[in-house]
């Protein structure tokens, strides 16, 4: 393995800046780790995925049936694990109500944490846009001034070299009339 000169250190990084400067997300990269509302760890991965699930049909269905099978049961006495008032179905629904609330407003503030940073590089890029297609404008409007400068040159010098193609025809007409002794009144 070689080591870079000293040349080559200070070519990268302006290489890589110059790659990033016309890079679609450039504007998105600052905020790359809000990516993750919990982390990037195992637990937090289960974490976030865990308070997404919360607000699916499949977990409302789920727990629907899980409910009424517990209810079912105790009611019909095929088990005595947790009779009416179902106090023990109040507890897992704390429970449940403890984890869930934190776990879904954590996710929550993360969202619009990284909702604020997006709309954010939204705005740079769109002032980007701008900036460049004022560029652009202002370079379409100076090549314009340009071509009509252009125009109006080309335009006096065709006018130029007419007039002395008209008077190279008279001279020429008035050499030839002088040397072969033609009048012009004839």
């Amino acid at each position: 393995m070689t080591t870079p000169t000293a040349a080559e250190t200070t070519v990268a990084p302006a290489a890589e800046a110059k790659s990033n400067e016309h890079h679609h997300f450039r504007f998105h990269l600052p905020h790359l780790h809000l990516h993750s509302a919990f982390g990037d760890n195992w637990f937090a991965l289960k974490a976030e995925a865990f308070a997404r699930f919360f607000g699916t049909p499949v977990f409302l269905v789920v727990q629907t049936l899980v409910v009424i099978a517990w209810i079912v049961m105790n009611i019909a006495g095929l088990t005595h694990f947790d009779v009416y008032p179902f106090i023990l179905l109040n507890l897992a629904f704390s429970l449940q109500s403890a984890y869930a609330a934190p776990l879904i407003l954590l996710a929550q503030t993360r969202q619009s944490d990284r909702d604020k940073a997006h709309a954010e590089a939204d705005a740079k890029h769109r002032e980007d846009l701008a900036i460049a297609a004022a560029d652009r404008q202002e370079l379409a409007a100076k090549q314009m001034h340009t071509l009509t400068d252009l125009m109006e040159q080309n335009t006096k010098l065709t006018e130029l070299t007419t007039q002395l193609s008209q008077r190279i025809e008279a001279l020429t007409l008035e050499l030839h009339n002088k040397i072969t002794g033609n009048s012009l009144r004839e």
